[in-house]
């Protein structure tokens, strides 16, 4: 039987479905979903899909098989909460989507102050049952860290992550007043700090907020949940977009964004952030290899989506980007940055007028004034237009005489650009670059500005905007192996005999961790000796022994009394379905048309 393909390492976590008597209860069963899919998504060789993507199922009538098409997975996981009271009860199952069977259900009773060591054991054993079905990865001895000993701090936190994900002012506002109750219980919750400091970046980047009191806000969080934990990847991913946002420095930004991935691989925020970093700074390869692990995780993001019409705008593919665009638009007409962007697309393709007619009926609520102006003005000045260009230059460079007006310095830069005025444009540039514009590092080297990149001084401004060191996600070095030839020799053979004597395979509820137990030798040792060396997952070398054994039992005469199912289980099987599915695919045939070759 051939190993199982590492693609099939894959899982999306459905929400759990809340079944307390309180409806309220939600933000409960939706926090251990969270919870769950956060601590499987650290465990670097599993690909989890990310909530955005998971939860877009919620609530809706779709066949498991769909969703696993549509998030591109092998594995589904699904489950229920019930609380009451001071107890809870979690049940999980894990369904293999493509042949549609459950191979692994559990339940947990349990008091509710030990939340946190009930997460570290259904996360344990979830990532156990995958890695026995799918094949080696290494798992850590734990997976979920007690974040607070105050059982109120945790659940104000969960309370105010469930208002966060609505991404609304007014959810976000009770956010932050729950995050702080949070930490009014407890004043070393790390995650409760980078909730706050998320929560002002949101209104620091729409501008609900002034935006310089929004991102001190934020900084100050950040800073105190970093000296908590530095190692948090939910940290260096907002350092990264304040360094961006705010400082404009790409080198501190691209810094904490990839010690963001480093420490957590499954971060498609942290993903797409990285991809726009190198995209604006020419190195398109490396943008494309993170924006592609970015949509695996989260193929239903419409911030996913976004980044994927950019890029193919940057890389012009201007018709590309603009379906991409409109598909966007049509998932959600308040999408300021693809209004934006989808405007430029239509500049590149020389379709101004619709360009000037798309902008005037841009929802005036979202309307950013510079954004639309600058945007005009380079649609007046491409189709040469002999009056409305100098209006709109005009207001144009008034408003770029502000400091502040980032939008305004950048605009100008790009009317610069296509009158062909290349020394203004330079001119321009040695003024503003020290006011710390992230709006001139995003369109300094957009394709509107292509006229200017022939220059020798277009080279010299983009080292100095895109200037790094060569930082890059430390990425792990080829694996020596978990054991030396010898040593590989003496576990299969103690292995293989162990097998034929015990037969342990007759213990239905066998793990790869109880055997690893009896062997003496690792877990993660085991799962590596089987998958490297024997070339089997767990579920493949002990099914294997199984369906063996039930030949045995089904040709001795003695057991014609039974059936087939019950011969099944007394090898060791606990599910028809898995029965049928491994013998199947030992051998070719099913039970019946195995013994009725056999017994002719």
């Amino acid at each position: 039987m051939l190993k199982s393909p590492s693609m099939e390492k894959t899982i999306a976590v459905l929400p759990f479905v809340n079944m307390s008597a309180n409806e309220e209860m939600e933000y409960f069963s939706d926090g251990i979903t969270e919870e769950i899919i956060n601590a499987l998504a650290g465990i670097s060789q599993l690909k989890v899909t990310s909530r955005t993507s998971s939860f877009f199922f919620k609530n809706k009538n779709i066949t498991i098989g769909q969703i696993a098409r549509e998030l591109n997975v092998a594995t589904i996981l699904e489950g229920s909460v019930r609380l009451a009271a001071k107890t809870i009860r979690i049940t999980a199952q894990l369904i293999h989507a493509e042949e549609d069977f459950h191979f692994w259900s559990e339940s947990w009773d349990r008091k509710l102050e030990n939340i946190f060591e009930i997460q570290d054991e259904i996360s344990l054993l979830i990532a156990d049952k995958l890695r026995e079905q799918y094949g080696h990865f290494e798992i850590q001895d734990h997976l979920v860290e007690k974040k607070t000993d105050n059982l109120h701090a945790y659940e104000y936190f969960l309370k105010a992550r469930f208002h966060f994900n609505k991404w609304n002012p007014e959810d976000a506002n009770k956010a932050i007043e729950l995050y702080e109750k949070a930490i009014a219980f407890d004043s070393k919750h790390t995650d409760a700090y980078v909730g706050l400091a998320d929560a002002y970046s949101f209104f620091a980047v729409t501008e609900l907020m002034p935006k310089e009191e929004a991102w001190q806000k934020s900084w100050e969080y950040m800073d105190k949940a970093f000296a908590l934990n530095p190692d948090n990847a939910g940290v260096h991913y907002l350092l990264a977009n304040y360094s961006f946002f705010y400082d404009a420095n790409f080198h501190q930004a691209l810094k904490h964004v990839l010690k963001s991935v480093e420490l957590k691989p499954n971060y498609p925020e942290a993903q797409q952030f990285i991809s726009l970093l190198y995209l604006i700074s020419g190195e398109t390869a490396k943008a494309k290899e993170h924006l592609d692990v970015a949509h695996s995780i989260d193929p239903l993001s419409q911030e996913t989506l976004f980044y994927r019409a950019y890029y193919q705008y940057r890389t012009e593919n201007f018709s590309e980007a603009l379906s991409l665009f409109d598909e966007a638009l049509k998932n959600n007409p308040q999408n300021i940055p693809a209004y934006i962007v989808r405007s430029y697309c239509l500049l590149k393709l020389g379709r101004y007028n619709e360009t000037i007619s798309f902008l005037e009926n841009m929802p005036n609520e979202i309307v950013v004034h510079d954004e639309r102006l600058g945007i005009l003005n380079l649609a007046y000045i491409l189709k040469k237009d002999a009056v409305n260009p100098e209006e709109y230059f005009d207001q144009l460079f008034e408003a770029a005489q502000n400091p502040k007006s980032f939008q305004a310095h950048s605009y100008l830069y790009l009317a610069y650009a296509n009158l062909k005025e290349t020394d203004k444009a330079f001119n321009l540039l040695k003024k503003t670059i020290k006011l710390k514009s992230s709006v001139l590092l995003l369109n300094y080297t957009d394709p509107l500005a292509n006229s200017l990149k022939d220059d020798p001084r277009f080279v010299e401004y983009k080292n100095r905007l895109y200037k790094y060191h060569q930082v890059e996600v430390n990425s792990a070095k080829e694996k020596t192996p978990l054991l030396d030839a010898a040593t590989v020799e003496i576990y299969c053979n103690k292995l293989t005999q162990f097998v034929a004597e015990e037969q342990p395979f007759l213990i239905p509820n066998l793990s790869l961790r109880l055997l690893a137990d009896q062997v003496e030798i690792h877990p993660n040792k085991l799962s590596w000796l089987l998958n490297e060396r024997i070339g089997k997952n767990f579920n493949e070398f002990i099914n294997f022994y199984r369906i063996e054994y039930f030949k045995e039992l089904a040709l001795d005469p003695k057991n014609n009394h039974i059936s087939l199912i019950g011969l099944a289980y007394e090898s060791g099987f606990n599910s028809k379905t898995v029965f049928n599915t491994y013998f199947k695919k030992e051998t070719g045939m099913t039970p019946k048309e195995f013994l009725s070759r056999m017994h002719k």
